[in-house]
C-alpha cells in the first residue's frame, strides 16, 4: 500500500484535524450508492446502464469517488502547513512552488488531468476521456476548457512520486468498490445533458459527504473502509430524511378509465381526456402543448397527463413553474392536492424568493434549517477550499411524514438544491437559471433529469426570456424529459418555435424539418411531438370543443379618455356602471395609474373599493387577493364569503394570471391582445343565475380605456402603457378592439385563436391611415426583438450553436464571471431594470426600531431573534422597490440587515432593511419613498409635486 494514502489529506478544520482523502473518496461513493438506490428515477438509471453495460450504478460510484483525486497533489497538499509537513515525512514534497502558483491550479482541474491520464493507461478510448474528465473538472461548479488543464509549473501538479501516490489513489477507490478502471473500457458516450445531470449528482453526493456532523475526520488509515464509508452514509441518508420520487406503482396504471376523477372527483372534460390520450400515444418523451381556455381545467390535464408520462417514460416527480411568485403560490396548493393521492410520502418543495411567507408550505416546514457549502472568493467559490459543510446545517432528526404532504428534507433547500426536490413548485426563473451559464448550473440539471415539466402561462414570456425558455426546452429534449406546456392564448408563431426548440434538443439539428406538424385547429387545442427511435417526428394535433354548454358573446366599448389619460375618465365610468350595484374589475397597466384610479373612486365607494398591485407588502398583497378571490371566487365554495353586492377591484397585471375572480363588468387598458383576453377571463367567469347579476351587466361587457383617436384617426395609449408594452402590439391590439366596438364584440373562447392570430400576425390591421405609422412601430419593435434576444444570447448555458457538442469541454468558457445571487441571475433571465427587495421598518419618535405594524424591534432589530411571531411580521413586511436606476444603486450600495439581526438566520441575514420615519417615508436614491396600508408604496422624485 502506498505511504501517501495514509498522510494526503482531504479536508481540514483547523490545524493537525484533518480527514484523509482515502476516508473522503471512499464516503462520496457510498453516498454515490445511495443516490443511485434511492434518489434516482428509473429513467437516469436506464439510460446510464444502458452506456455502461448495465453496470451504471458501479460507474456512477466509481466517478463519486474519484472526483476529489486532484486533492493528491502538491499545490492542494501545501495548503495547511502543519498536515503539508506529514505529507513531505512520507516522502511526497514539493519545491519553487509558490502559493500564487498553488491557488492556479485548482484541485478540480488537477483531477480532471489525473483522471485523464490513469483512464488512458486503462485503455479507455479518446471519446470516453474526453466526456468523462468535465464530470471531475466540474465538481465544484463550473466546466472549464480543455485549454486551462495545464498547471502553472509541474511541480503544483506533482511529478515522480507524486504520479505514483496518484495512481494509488485511483487503484484503491476503484479496488474498494470491487473493480479497475480497465472495466470501463467499453463504456459509451451519453448525451450530453445526461453528462450535464450527472455532473450534478457528483455534486450532490460530495455535498452531503462534506458535512462533518455525519462525516467526522477519519486522520488514520486503520479506521477507513468503503464498509465504514456505507455506514456513514446510511446513517447520514437517514438522518437528513432524503429520497427520491414516487416509486413505479404509484402513477395510476393504464388500465385507469378516467385519471380526473381519480385524482380530482370529477369525470373528466374532453379536453383532459384527450390530453391523457395523447400521452398514452407518444412513441418517446416529448412535448405537449394544451391551449384551452381560461377555466377549462388546464392543470388538472397537465398533472394526469404528466402522471402518464411518468409511468411510461420512466419519471418519478414533477416541476410546475409559474410567471410569478404570485401565481405559484395558488398553484402550490393544488399540486399539494393532487400529489396527496399519487404519493403522500413524496417530498414537495415551493421554490420562490417568498416562500417563507406561504402558510401552507410553512406548515409542512417543522423548522427551517438550511445547509450551506460555504462561498468564496476563488473562481470555484472557495476561499478555503479544503474546508468541510458546516456543522449543524440541515441536520437532525428528518421531519415527521404528514397525512396531507411531507415537505422537503431540509437538505434539499440549501442554496442552487431546490430543484432535486422530487415535485417542486416555483416560479419559471428555477427553470430558466438552467438555462444560464451560472456556477452549479450542473445542479439544476440533475434535480430536472427523471422529471416530467409543466409550464403554464407560457405566453407570458417576451422575446428575452423566451431565449432561455427555448434553450431550456432544447436541454430537457436533449435529457428525455418530457414537458407540457399550457396557455390559453398562445400566438402561432411562439407554437411553432417551442416545439421547433423541442425537437432541436432531441435531433441536435439547429434547422429540424418541421413541415409534418399539422396546423392548429379548433380550441381547445393539443399538440403533441415526439422524435421517434427511428428519428422520424411524430407530430398530432387534435382539437374539441369546450366543456361550457355556450360562448360568451362579450360586447366591446372603447371608453371616451381625454387628451392627457387622465383617470377621471375611468373613474366616471366605473361610477356610472356599478353605483347601485354589481362588481368591477378595473385592470391598469401601471402602479401610479391604478393608485390614482383608487383615489377617485374611494370617495364614491369607500369600503367597496380595494386596490391590488405588486407594490404592497408581501403579506398585505397576500392577504388582499385572498380576501378578493374569497368574495369573488368561484359558487359553491366551502367557507366562502357571501358574494358582496358592490365591489370595485382596482388592479394591476397581478389579475391577468391564476387570479379565479369572477366580475361582472371589466375595465382594462389596452394591452397586447393576448393580454387583454386573459383579462376578460375574470368577466363572467362562473355560471351564475341571472338574478345574481344586476340587469344592465348580465351580458359580459369589456370598457377599453387608454385609447383614444386624434383628429386624424391615429390612435394613442398613455405613455405607461408603451412604456410596458410598446407600440406594435398595441396597435394591433387597437385594431383589433376598434373592430369588435363596431360589431357585435367578441365571443369567447371561440375566437381566440383568431385574435390571437391577428394581434401576432405579419398581414396589416386598422385603416389605412393608420399604415405608415404601424409600420414605423412594427419595424422599431423588430428592432428592439433582435437587439434583446441577442443580448440574452450571451448568458444562455450553451446556445443553438453548440447543438451537436459531444462534451462538456468548456460549458463555462464564454461568459463573464457567473452571478450568483438569485436577484441578479432573475435580473439576467427577465431583462429590463433591475429592482431590489427590502424589508420595511419604521422608526419610532424615541429613535427605537419597530415593524412596519409598530411592534417594538429593540434600538437595532435584535428583538426578532428567536421570536418567531415577530420575524413572521417582519418577514411579511418584503417588499420590492421600483426598478429605477437610482433607487436599485442606492440600496445596493446602502441597505443590509440591521444590527441586531441574527447572521444564523438564513433569511435574516441577507435582507435589506429600509427604515422608514415615523410617518412611513424617507428619501432614498434621490426619490420621496411613501408607504401606506391603502396605496401601498409611492414614490416621487424629490422636489416634484
Amino acid at each position: 500500500m502506498h505511504a501517501g494514502l495514509g498522510v494526503v489529506w482531504g479536508k481540514s478544520k483547523a490545524q493537525n484535524s484533518a480527514h484523509l482523502l482515502l476516508g473522503h473518496l471512499l464516503d462520496t461513493a457510498a453516498v454515490g450508492e445511495l443516490v443511485w438506490d434511492r434518489f434516482l428515477s428509473s429513467a437516469v438509471k436506464d439510460r446510464l446502464d444502458a452506456h455502461s453495460g448495465g453496470r451504471g450504478r458501479l460507474f456512477f460510484s466509481l466517478l463519486c469517488g474519484l472526483h476529489d483525486v486532484g486533492k493528491a497533489t502538491p499545490a492542494f497538499q501545501m495548503k495547511d502547513e502543519a498536515l503539508a509537513e506529514r505529507v513531505r515525512v512520507a516522502g511526497l514534497d514539493w519545491r519553487r512552488l509558490t502559493r500564487n502558483q498553488s491557488r492556479q491550479w485548482h484541485h478540480a482541474r488537477a483531477g480532471a488531468v489525473i483522471m485523464r491520464m490513469y483512464a488512458k493507461e486503462a485503455g479507455w478510448p479518446r471519446e470516453t476521456r474526453n466526456w468523462v474528465w468535465p464530470l471531475i473538472a466540474g465538481h465544484h461548479g463550473i466546466v472549464p476548457a480543455t485549454a486551462t488543464l495545464q498547471p502553472p509549473t509541474p511541480s503544483a501538479h506533482g511529478e515522480g512520486p507524486w504520479r505514483e501516490a496518484q495512481r494509488a489513489f485511483v487503484a484503491m477507490v476503484a479496488r474498494e468498490l470491487g473493480t479497475d478502471l480497465t472495466s470501463f473500457v467499453n463504456v459509451s458516450r451519453p448525451r450530453r445533458a445526461g453528462q450535464l445531470a450527472l455532473s450534478g449528482l457528483i455534486i450532490m453526493a460530495d455535498w452531503i459527504a462534506s458535512d462533518e456532523t455525519h462525516f467526522e475526520g477519519q486522520p488514520s488509515l486503520e479506521k477507513i473502509s468503503l464498509e465504514e464509508s456505507r455506514r456513514r452514509a446510511e446513517t447520514a441518508w437517514t438522518s437528513l430524511g432524503l429520497r427520491g420520487g414516487w416509486r413505479s406503482s404509484h402513477p395510476a396504471p393504464r388500465t385507469e378509465k378516467d385519471l380526473v376523477r381519480l385524482r380530482f372527483g370529477r369525470s373528466a372534460r374532453p379536453t383532459q381526456a384527450a390530453a391523457v390520450a395523447l400521452a398514452e400515444e407518444m412513441p418517446a418523451p416529448g412535448l405537449m402543448i394544451i391551449e384551452a381556455p381560461m377555466g377549462e381545467g388546464k392543470t388538472e390535464a397537465a398533472l394526469v397527463t404528466a402522471e402518464v408520462m411518468a409511468r411510461r417514460f420512466g419519471a418519478d416527480g414533477v416541476f410546475v413553474g409559474m410567471p410569478t411568485q404570485a401565481t405559484s403560490d395558488p398553484m402550490f396548493t393544488r399540486v399539494l392536492d393532487w400529489l396527496t393521492k399519487v404519493d403522500p410520502e413524496v417530498s414537495i418543495g415551493l421554490l420562490h424568493g417568498r416562500a417563507r411567507f406561504n402558510k401552507e408550505w410553512a406548515a409542512l416546514r417543522r423548522e427551517a434549517r438550511f445547509t450551506g457549502i460555504d462561498e468564496g472568493l476563488d473562481e470555484y467559490g472557495l476561499p478555503d477550499d479544503f474546508g468541510w459543510a458546516s456543522a449543524g446545517n440541515g441536520s437532525g432528526p428528518a421531519a415527521e411524514p404528514s397525512a396531507s404532504g411531507e415537505a422537503a428534507p431540509d437538505w434539499f433547500l440549501g442554496g442552487k438544491r431546490g430543484l432535486l426536490t422530487p415535485v417542486t413548485v416555483g416560479t419559471v426563473d428555477q427553470l430558466l437559471y438552467a438555462a444560464t451559464r451560472t456556477k452549479h448550473v450542473m445542479l439544476r440539471h440533475a434535480g430536472l433529469a427523471g422529471r416530467v415539466v409543466i409550464l403554464d402561462e407560457v405566453h407570458a414570456y417576451d422575446v428575452y426570456m423566451a431565449q432561455f425558455l427555448f434553450e431550456a426546452l432544447r436541454w430537457l429534449a436533449d435529457a428525455g424529459v418530457p414537458v407540457i406546456l399550457l396557455s390559453a392564448t398562445l400566438p402561432p408563431a411562439l407554437r411553432l418555435r417551442l416545439i421547433e426548440a423541442y425537437v432541436q434538443g432531441v435531433t441536435q439539428n439547429p434547422d429540424p424539418e418541421l413541415g409534418s406538424i399539422p396546423a392548429a385547429n379548433g380550441y381547445p387545442c393539443l399538440t403533441a411531438v415526439a422524435v421517434g427511435n427511428d428519428g422520424g417526428l411524430d407530430a398530432r394535433v387534435t382539437s374539441g370543443a369546450s366543456w361550457r354548454d355556450r360562448p360568451s358573446d362579450v360586447r366591446v366599448e372603447i371608453l371616451a379618455e381625454t387628451v392627457e389619460f387622465a383617470p377621471t375618465s375611468i373613474a366616471d365610468a366605473v361610477t356610472a356602471e356599478v353605483a347601485d350595484g354589481g362588481r368591477a374589475l378595473v385592470v391598469c397597466n401601471t402602479v401610479r395609474r391604478a393608485q390614482d384610479v383608487f383615489d377617485l373612486l374611494r370617495p364614491v365607494f369607500g369600503a367597496d373599493v380595494v386596490l391590488l398591485h405588486a407594490r404592497f407588502v408581501a403579506a398585505a398583497r397576500a392577504e388582499r387577493a385572498e380576501r378578493i378571490v374569497d368574495q369573488l371566487g368561484p359558487p359553491g365554495r366551502s367557507g366562502a364569503a357571501e358574494r358582496p353586492r358592490r365591489l370595485v377591484v382596482v388592479a394591476t397585471q397581478v389579475a391577468e394570471q391564476s387570479f379565479d375572480v369572477d366580475a361582472d363588468l371589466l375595465v382594462s387598458d389596452l394591452a397586447p391582445i393576448d393580454l387583454l383576453i386573459q383579462r376578460v377571463g375574470r368577466l363572467h367567469r362562473h355560471v351564475r343565475p341571472d338574478v345574481d347579476r344586476p340587469h344592465r351587466l348580465r351580458q359580459p361587457r369589456l370598457i377599453v380605456s387608454g385609447l383614444r383617436l386624434d383628429a386624424a384617426g391615429l390612435p394613442s395609449w398613455p405613455a405607461g402603457s408603451r412604456a410596458v408594452y410598446g407600440d406594435h402590439p398595441l396597435v394591433r391590439a387597437a385594431a383589433l378592439v376598434l373592430d369588435a366596438a363596431a360589431g357585435p364584440g367578441w365571443s369567447i373562447p371561440a375566437q381566440v385563436p383568431a385574435l390571437v392570430a391577428d394581434g401576432y400576425g405579419e398581414h396589416p390591421l386598422g385603416p389605412p391611415s393608420w399604415t405608415a405609422t404601424a409600420e414605423r412601430y412594427r419595424q422599431d419593435w423588430l428592432d428592439k426583438e433582435t437587439e434583446r434576444a441577442a443580448k440574452a444570447a450571451n448568458y444562455l448555458l450553451a446556445g443553438v450553436d453548440a447543438l451537436g457538442a459531444k462534451t462538456l469541454d468548456g460549458l463555462h468558457d464564454r461568459s463573464a464571471a457567473p452571478r450568483e445571487d438569485d436577484e441578479r441571475i432573475a435580473a439576467v433571465v427577465r431583462d429590463g431594470p433591475e429592482s431590489v427587495e427590502v424589508v420595511l421598518v419604521r422608526r419610532a419618535p424615541d429613535g427605537g426600531l419597530r415593524t412596519l405594524a409598530g411592534r417594538p424591534l429593540g434600538p437595532n432589530g435584535e428583538a426578532v431573534n428567536g421570536d418567531d411571531a415577530l420575524l413572521e411580521e417582519v418577514v411579511g413586511a418584503t417588499i420590492r422597490l421600483p426598478p429605477i436606476e437610482a433607487i436599485t444603486t442606492a440600496a445596493r450600495a446602502e441597505l443590509g440587515p440591521l444590527p441586531g439581526w441574527s447572521r444564523d438566520d438564513p433569511w435574516l441575514r441577507h435582507a435589506r432593511a429600509l427604515v422608514l420615519d415615523d410617518k412611513l417615508s424617507v428619501a432614498f436614491g434621490k426619490y420621496l419613498l411613501t408607504y401606506d396600508n391603502d396605496h401601498g408604496l409611492r414614490y416621487q422624485r424629490q422636489g416634484e409635486r
